[in-house]
């Protein structure tokens, strides 16, 4: 048995210990340690991931286990990491565990909250560590479920409707999905389910291939927020309480570019070489169109949601361009905005628990008010823009300059047009850094708030550590994504 089976057997005795816990205090112990004990095997995992590569491992994937598990189908208990798997992991554990501290003072029905929290952060590490396409797609499943009730119960402004157009839409691309799925294994004449040996055998034929390639891709796609398909994001954000915002765009999200780039191109790759054209057309609207979608908004969550669909929409871009700089920009990308939109958001729900707006046109002067979280919010903002420095500037640039290797002009075209998301992005951050956190405080009653507790100054400093970490010493990160991208890359090119 792999040690990688902890990441779905310590997140299940934690809903086995949340059923038992028969108060707050044992509810948040619960979390608490198990969240901690997910972020040290992460940590753990990314260490041992680094020193085997430093002592020359050149296995594509380690820590292998496979069992069968479902024989007439072939379907078996697959899991293995490479590089992509384990930044993805480290990311989760960061997530789940600040999003505890974010969710610390929610109420009513915290235990329920918490188990359906759980189980959604289950189905993303399972995700993350399987290898068997069918066992990936369980896990998937798995983590979009459990957004419905955490939206439709604990959100907040039109959440029913929200709640219901997220999950009718994500279930719309797993219908896409498990039909692409199984005409890779019966027209593969694979044995297996796993992605590394169907990919190996490289006997799928072009014209199957580009039947299946537009399922998959856009199955996954969808989740990745891929226009046009796209629509459900900023409304599930808006309404999503503090830390499935959190988990949603930092972590879930980020399942669909992985999808994309781990099943549809790895498997199918002469369909993404003649198809990537016009996927690659809606990636760049994807990016432009999200940066001023997010310029004309009012409302805080909607302002970075749709910053999260040109950001994301950047992830596809950059995979699509299929060179090794821009296939590890695509990967740093998602590490990047995972942290930074994780932060954003929980600073969003921090100032929207206490001021009850997220409208920009009534806030103003927060930085006198609470220092700490407006400090945090800028650090936020100026991250999302690219400031060197932080996360954001590393794997932009890394997406650009990987992008522009492409020599033809269509390439390079859509290379020039994306990167005007540059200059719109700091438009929006800085329209609303001034709006809100400068000026005299207008609203009297805002006086008489507080700046943030300590559960939530644990959230912001683990988040803002790791923005300015990865941005300040991005080598290993890097290394490690290059690494695990290469074997990729070379069986699709």
């Amino acid at each position: 048995m792999s040690i990688l089976t902890l990441f779905v057997v310590i997140p299940a005795l934690m809903l086995l210990g949340l059923w038992l816990a028969k108060s707050l205090n044992q509810v948040r112990g619960v979390m608490v340690a198990g969240a901690s004990c997910l972020l040290a095997l992460s940590v753990w995992l990314t260490i041992y991931f680094v020193q085997q590569r430093a002592a020359g491992n050149t296995d594509v994937m380690l820590l292998t286990y496979s069992t069968p598990w479902f024989k007439p189908l072939n379907i078996a208990y697959s899991v293995g990491v490479d590089g992509i798997s384990v930044v993805m992991l480290l990311l989760s554990s960061i997530i789940v565990f600040t999003g505890t501290f974010a969710s610390w003072q929610l109420k009513p029905l915290t235990k329920e909250y918490f188990l359906w929290f759980t189980l959604l952060s289950t189905g993303v590490y399972g995700f993350f560590i399987c290898t068997d396409m069918f066992t990936m797609f369980m896990f998937y499943e798995v983590a979009l479920i459990p957004m419905y009730l955490l939206i439709g119960v604990w959100g907040s402004g039109n959440k029913e409707y929200a709640a219901m157009k997220l999950t009718l839409m994500l279930m719309g691309g797993s219908a896409l999905l498990i039909i692409g799925i199984l005409g890779i294994y019966y027209f593969s004449g694979a044995t297996t389910m796993n992605v590394n040996e169907i990919a190996a055998m490289h006997n799928i034929p072009v014209e199957t291939q580009k039947v299946f390639f537009p399922f998959i891709f856009i199955g996954f796609g969808v989740l990745g927020a891929l226009f046009p398909f796209h629509t459900w994001s900023p409304d599930g954000h808006a309404s999503a309480p503090t830390a499935v915002s959190m988990l949603h765009a930092g972590v879930l999200m980020k399942l669909g570019g992985y999808g994309c780039f781990r099943v549809a191109m790895y498997l199918l790759p002469d369909a993404a070489n003649e198809l990537a054209w016009i996927f690659l057309i809606l990636t760049t609207i994807s990016v432009v169109y999200g940066a001023f979608s997010a310029c004309v908004q009012t409302d805080l969550k909607y302002i970075n949601a749709y910053s999260s669909v040109s950001h994301c929409g950047l992830v596809l871009f950059a995979l699509l361009m299929m060179t090794k700089t821009s296939c590890t920009g695509a990967i740093l990308q998602m590490l990047s905005h995972g942290l930074m939109t994780a932060l954003f958001f929980a600073l969003i729900g921090m100032i929207y628990g206490r001021t009850h707006t997220r409208d920009i046109r009534y806030l103003d002067g927060l930085m006198k008010i609470m220092p700490f979280l407006a400090v945090g919010y800028v650090v936020a903002g100026l991250a999302n823009l690219g400031l060197p420095g932080f996360s954001g500037f590393i794997a932009e640039m890394t997406i650009f300059v990987g992008s522009f290797e492409n020599a033809d002009s269509f390439h390079r075209i859509a290379t020039i047009i994306a990167c005007t998301s540059i200059v719109v992005t700091a438009v929006y951050i800085l329209r609303v850094v001034g709006k809100i956190l400068y000026g005299e405080v207008k609203n009297k009653h805002y006086l008489e708030l507080t700046d943030a507790t300590w559960d939530e100054r644990v959230a912001v400093i683990c988040l803002i550590a790791c923005v300015a970490g990865l941005g300040l010493f991005p080598l290993w990160a890097s290394n490690v994504i290059s690494d695990a991208v290469g074997p990729i890359l070379a069986n699709i090119i």
